[in-house]
């Protein structure tokens, strides 16, 4: 099973995010930003405080992502 070993948030608001295969991929949560769940991430600090779960991203609001959206929604 594929695992989030590194996830670094960028300024426009993307998670490159390093699998444990050392595959490295950019997420865009830009559009999710529009859903109830995300909209707290619109505050960029607030977005740059994701905490990587292995299994999953997760931010204090409580918004998350499964590495497996973050891996087949992302691009190379």
């Amino acid at each position: 099973m594929r695992t989030i070993a590194h996830v670094e948030p960028q300024d426009n608001w993307t998670l490159k995010v390093t699998f444990s295969d050392r595959d490295i991929r950019t997420f865009n949560m830009r559009p999710l930003l529009a859903c109830d769940a995300f909209a707290p991430l619109a505050d960029l600090a607030e977005f740059k405080r994701v905490r990587n779960g292995g299994y999953y991203v997760e931010w204090a609001s409580g918004a998350d992502l499964s590495a497996d959206t973050l891996y087949l929604d992302a691009q190379p």
